[in-house]
């Protein structure tokens, strides 16, 4: 499979959607789904099966952590790329035990933020060869 052309972003601030569809645009992503909360977001999941889930750990009504649970019962494959400010070690390896292929902290340089998803985008292409689109196969390296 290419790098993901769809993508679904949950994040409960209007400005972040914002910004991460630059950054997805910029990477070749145009169809984009915008969740702030997750009940929505497993719904948008469910009905479009994006080729990659961007999901703040920080929401209101369900926890990110919660979300990638239930992201990953419903769609094992589908590749939830953790975009958040929560940077404690103990959620950080919650995410990857959940299921997390990659974990990038959102407020750091815009530039560093491109990067690590770009590269994010790249292991998703890779391990994701031959498979349906948005239901990529997970990595064998932990995040």
């Amino acid at each position: 499979m290419p790098r993901p052309a769809t993508a679904l972003i949950i994040d409960d601030e209007p400005h972040v959607h914002v910004y991460l569809r630059i950054l997805l645009k910029q990477l070749g992503v145009h169809t984009v789904w915008d969740a702030s909360e997750g009940f929505a977001a497993l719904e948008l999941a469910t009905a479009h099966k994006p080729d990659v889930v961007l999901l703040d750990m920080n929401l209101p009504q369900v926890s990110g952590l919660e979300v990638l649970a239930r992201l990953k019962a419903a769609h094992p494959k589908m590749p939830v790329i953790v975009v958040s400010v929560e940077s404690k070690l103990e959620t950080l390896v919650q995410a990857r035990d959940l299921g997390a292929d990659e974990y990038v902290l959102k407020h750091l340089p815009r530039a560093k933020v491109l990067e690590m998803l770009s590269a994010a985008f790249d292991k998703i292409a890779d391990y994701s060869s031959g498979e349906a689109a948005g239901d990529g196969a997970k990595p064998a390296v932990p995040v």
